[in-house]
């Protein structure tokens, strides 16, 4: 029950929820889920850091950026996500996540500089 309970309270705070839908889509480094969210860096990695030790998102080095996906094992919190995706033109912020989010790249090329 306290994972259901976890997984319900990172729902609950606004940029961890924007991290999971853009996670939902591909992978993301930290830059990107900056230029995406227009968020600091601090901010994206301290609740990057808080999924990660929750189990909700997993991490792996290529090069020197370190990328990270979803971990979610239990088909409810999958579920309850691709319910909020299904529904996205009711949250427009998140809407405007995932259409920067086709577009990651350019902020993967800017933290290269």
């Amino acid at each position: 029950m306290d994972k259901l309970t976890d997984f319900f309270k990172v729902l609950s705070d606004e940029t961890r929820l924007r991290i999971l839908i853009l996670l939902y889509h591909k992978k993301l480094c930290v830059c990107e889920m900056c230029g995406i969210t227009g968020e600091s860096q601090p901010k994206i990695s301290k609740h990057l850091a808080k999924l990660r030790d929750l189990g909700f998102v997993k991490d792996e080095r290529q090069e020197q950026f370190i990328f990270y996906d979803l971990n979610l094992n239990e088909q409810a919190y999958k579920e309850i996500l691709e319910k909020i995706v299904d529904n996205i033109n009711d949250y427009p912020e998140l809407k405007s996540d995932i259409e920067k989010c086709k577009h990651a790249e350019k902020y993967l090329e800017a933290c290269k500089k």
